[in-house]
């Protein structure tokens, strides 16, 4: 819908990330995250079930994503994640200066709504049928140039939320 190839989105979910060297502090910073989950399921007659699903998550690195371009050295998780993805993806925007061709945030939100039908027509066997969406909220903004990946070819990709459908047919037999 823009200016690159298509686009990308990211969502790294760590405990923590780890700032080595004489521009880290050699120790961990910690990320932080949670969620909420909650599901309905309504038992039609002894066949047929339905259940309505869903979930809510969060994952932040503390610190500013510029820490580490600025002199100060490497003093949070933001910021060491933002200094080794710009050491593989360079043009990240430093504090105050909106040339840069991104912005570095690692920081994400992560939704699911689904619903799944089954049919149990004797013990023990079950047919269902699944929808699912997903949504990511990713907050990397702007665009960089990524080496290939199969199949992907080398090319300026744009940051952008992420959603899927997924569509799953399923036959359980228990023994």
């Amino acid at each position: 819908s823009g200016f690159g190839y298509q686009s990308v989105g990211f969502g790294a979910t760590t405990d923590g990330v780890y700032m080595p060297g004489p521009a880290g502090t050699g120790g961990i910073a910690l990320t932080s995250a949670w969620g909420i989950r909650g599901a309905f399921n309504h038992n039609w007659d002894p066949y047929w079930s339905t259940s309505l699903f869903g979930s809510y998550s969060a994952v932040r690195y503390d610190g500013g994503a510029n820490d580490n371009l600025l002199g100060a050295g490497t003093t949070s998780a933001k910021g060491a994640y933002c200094a080794a993805f710009n050491a593989s993806h360079p043009g990240q925007a430093l504090a105050g200066n909106a040339t840069g061709a991104y912005t570095c945030n690692p920081d994400f939100n992560v939704s699911q709504l689904g619903v799944v039908t089954r049919w149990t027509p004797v013990k023990n066997l079950t047919f269902s049928g699944e929808v699912q969406w997903f949504h990511l909220d990713q907050k990397m903004s702007g665009s960089s140039v990524f080496t290939a990946s199969s199949p992907k070819p080398a090319a300026l990709y744009e940051f952008k939320d992420q959603n899927t459908v997924l569509l799953q047919l399923r036959a359980q037999r228990n023994f």
